[in-house]
């Protein structure tokens, strides 16, 4: 829709354009399109408002208009002049609050077109965030790494997700597939799907009860940036599988929380004892991360957090869809208030934070993780997804994991540039996490084990897709 302004303002203003700070692309956050046009609609209450009160100062002129007609033959200075200037001040009101009727309506316009545009990149319909370009990079991507970039698997999330966690036939997956068409069940929402393929032909990667068992307390200096943050994870994540960490700063005399969370540790086979294997992408994605989210919580507690104390959640890769998962975990915010979230290669686009809950998502443009859940990151005023779009390669000898764009280290490099970013809206949401964290320094960090309860493995039924290693590797 054209831009809309008033009468002789001096020319168009549209909404500001989705950011960009050198190898950063911004969306969401308070230079986010959504949070703009929910500033417009405020706005447009507030002049359909005003028109109202000019509404009713017309009736009011009208009727001096009409009180002042017995007087149009008298002396001109009283009589007609007072007639003619009353009438034009009510032509000027109308006019007036005709445009404010205008403005209002047409900004009304605008947003419900917005709003369409969003259900349709809801429903996996979208304009890649590359435009049509992602074909020639998704071309340069597969020759280079062999992986497929974060827009293309978007456009593939519903293979991707179940052949690459399940590692079935594509005939067996095509098969599945269709019976669920044929009954008529959604098929464009990715965790609900692969909670059904999971109940149907994959009961050993159920979740199950998982408990935390501390490990190690100690104390060390915390950078409590995004990147130091990201750094601490993945040193976690080099000192062994099956833990997440927790430590506790103080900010100016009053404690705060960081739990880390790894991303996927694969086993063979996969629903073992470490609920960060391939069978927690099940649980992250299908489930809500029901029992991974109370093991967090008694971490919690066991590390000397209390009711009401404020929490942030830091997560790579799986570990990023369950730390996204807290924020919608009722229970979870029930004892304790998560302020913020950070993200890096996760694929979060169908998790609802409940309001008020700040969130930070670093996706790169060759990063297929991310886009695995079919669904974009929503623009919202507390919500803002960082694409990073610097070339990313593989070094001969390196281990290419899931691709050169999937590495934590890629991911720091970004949150440094984040940090340093002046951008408004990410200079609004780090400052989120500044204020809950402070500037860092001294701090208590407690490891903790956590263990998937042991449980017989039924018996597959014949016929039934065989399971395989998913190499969702979090590293």
């Amino acid at each position: 829709m054209t831009e809309v302004t008033p009468s002789g303002s001096g020319g168009p203003l549209g909404p500001l354009r989705p950011g960009e700070d050198g190898s950063l692309r911004i969306r969401g956050g308070v230079g986010g399109i959504r949070f703009q046009l929910e500033e417009l609609m405020a706005g447009a209450a507030q002049l359909e408002g005003l028109a109202g009160e000019l509404s009713a100062i017309e009736v009011s002129v009208r009727r001096i208009w009409e009180e002042l007609c017995p007087y149009e033959n008298d002396p001109r200075p009283s009589g007609t002049a007072a007639l003619i200037a009353v009438g034009e001040g009510g032509q000027s009101v109308r006019a007036v609050r005709e445009e404010l009727q205008r403005l209002g309506s047409q900004v009304r316009a605008s947003h419900r077109e917005y709003e369409a545009a969003e259900a349709l990149a809801a429903a996996g319909i979208r304009w890649p965030d590359d435009g049509w370009g992602f074909v020639p990079n998704l071309f340069v991507d597969l020759t280079s790494s062999n992986y497929p970039s974060r827009d293309a698997a978007e456009a593939l999330a519903l293979f991707l997700s179940l052949r690459l966690m399940a590692g079935i036939a594509p005939t067996d997956l095509a098969r599945f597939l269709a019976a669920e068409i044929a009954a008529g069940r959604d098929i464009s929402a990715v965790g609900p799907l692969v909670r059904r393929f999971i109940e149907a032909f994959l009961p050993e990667l159920r979740p199950r009860p998982v408990t935390a068992v501390e490990e190690l307390t100690r104390e060390q200096t915390v950078d409590t940036s995004p990147a130091g943050l990201l750094a601490s994870l993945r040193e976690l994540d080099a000192d062994g599988h099956g833990k997440i960490e927790v430590i506790q700063v103080d900010n100016g005399g009053r404690k705060a929380y960081v739990v880390l969370v790894p991303g996927t540790q694969p086993t063979d086979p996969p629903g073992g004892p470490n609920p960060l294997d391939e069978a927690g992408i099940a649980e992250a994605l299908g489930y809500g991360s029901e029992h991974l989210n109370a093991a967090i919580l008694s971490a919690l507690h066991q590390a000397g957090a209390v009711k009401g104390d404020d929490v942030v959640a830091v997560g790579y890769s799986q570990g990023g869809a369950h730390a996204m998962n807290l924020s919608s975990d009722k229970a979870f915010l029930a004892e304790f208030d998560l302020k913020y979230v950070l993200t890096a290669g996760s694929p979060v686009g169908g998790i609802t934070p409940e309001p008020g809950i700040t969130s930070l998502h670093l996706e790169h443009r060759q990063d297929w993780v991310p886009g695995s859940d079919g669904t974009p990151n929503p623009d919202t005023r507390d919500r803002v997804t960082v694409t990073l779009t610097d070339r990313a390669l593989t070094l001969p000898g390196e281990d290419p994991g899931l691709g050169p764009g999937h590495k934590i280290v890629n991911y720091e490099a970004g949150a440094r540039a984040v940090a340093a970013s002046e951008d408004p809206s990410l200079v609004a949401n780090t400052a989120v996490l500044a204020g809950v964290l402070g500037a860092g320094g001294a701090g208590t960090a407690t490891r903790f084990a956590v263990n998937r309860v042991p449980q017989v493995t039924p018996a597959r039924q014949q016929g039934t897709p065989p399971s395989g290693a998913a190499r969702w590797v979090g590293r």
